[in-house]
């Protein structure tokens, strides 16, 4: 199967985010369809649509050639190894991983929205996406960097 370049969004409010950032390179290597490339700065923000901690963010650039549907269950599963629980929408947690981009890949099923439906409202996402792929196009929406410039009154700091 062809290898697609992919985006993922991390984040994370409690408990050590940033160690557990740190082990997200290799987590993802394990995978067969995995191959990680790099990962942005960290970025912290204010909680968005919830209340808790504030957030540590980043952006990771991957190649996968699995599915697309594969790659959020192996998200869903570094979650969960990781401590996330999931007891109500946006509540705090150790670690978020959403699936971002598939390649200009465009896909909604029941589990699965690409591109992810908020990024582009997102500085949180947009300033680390640009930060690594400043040509990159967010299908429907257009070329993130100029999405990101609706987005700089939000509160966003490189750490």
């Amino acid at each position: 199967m062809k290898s697609s370049r992919c985006f993922l969004g991390v984040g994370g409010n409690l408990g050590t985010p940033n160690e557990l950032f740190d082990s997200l390179p290799g987590l993802l290597n394990q995978h067969p369809s995995a191959t990680f490339i790099r990962e942005s700065s960290r970025f912290k923000s204010a909680p968005v649509d919830a209340t808790g901690p504030d957030y540590l963010n980043s952006v990771i650039e991957l190649d996968w050639a699995g599915a697309p549907e594969e790659l959020l269950q192996l998200c869903m599963q570094i979650e969960q190894d990781l401590g996330r629980v999931r007891s109500f929408r946006n509540a705090p947690r150790p670690i978020d991983l959403d699936v971002l981009l598939v390649d200009q890949l465009r896909i909604s099923t029941e589990h699965l929205t690409v591109p992810h439906p908020r990024m582009h409202l997102r500085r949180f996402v947009l300033e680390p996406l640009v930060e690594l792929a400043p040509e990159v196009y967010i299908p429907g929406q257009g070329r993130a960097s100029d999405l990101l410039k609706q987005t700089l009154d939000q509160s966003v700091f490189r750490i």
